[in-house]
């Protein structure tokens, strides 16, 4: 059943928030990661022990802004599918995404069965 008027709207309003909310986290990450260099996780007379920490702590952050960033690309997908009007549509089969599926998870592109037979064909 397509989305009517309303659950658009309100589906548009939470991608919307959590599109902000993702671009502040990214910002305040990059800034984190700006302001705190690899020295001074390491300390003054780093051994390995604390190189390695540094090392793991820099990838950390750039995995968690890596994946906040790919989020964002979903959300501004979604954001581009709701303008063509092809919002709710799944991406694989054509049938309706659901809106429950989309208050769960706004940016969904797929059915839960199209996701599913995409998760476990790309499984890494």
């Amino acid at each position: 059943m397509p989305l009517s008027r309303r659950e658009i709207v309100q589906l548009a309003s939470l991608i919307e928030e959590r599109r902000r909310a993702l671009a502040e986290e990214i910002r305040a990450d990059v800034a984190r990661m700006r302001a705190g260099p690899y020295a001074q996780a390491a300390g003054s007379t780093p051994d390995a022990g604390d190189e390695s920490l540094a090392d793991l702590l820099a990838d950390l952050g750039e995995a968690e802004t890596s994946r906040d960033v790919q989020e964002l690309r979903t959300l501004d997908a979604a954001h581009r599918r709701l303008a063509d009007g092809s919002y709710g549509v799944c991406i694989d089969c054509g049938g309706d995404v659901g809106v429950e599926r989309l208050r769960a998870e706004p940016a969904a592109p797929r059915c839960i069965e199209c996701q599913r037979r995409h998760e476990k064909t790309y499984r890494a």
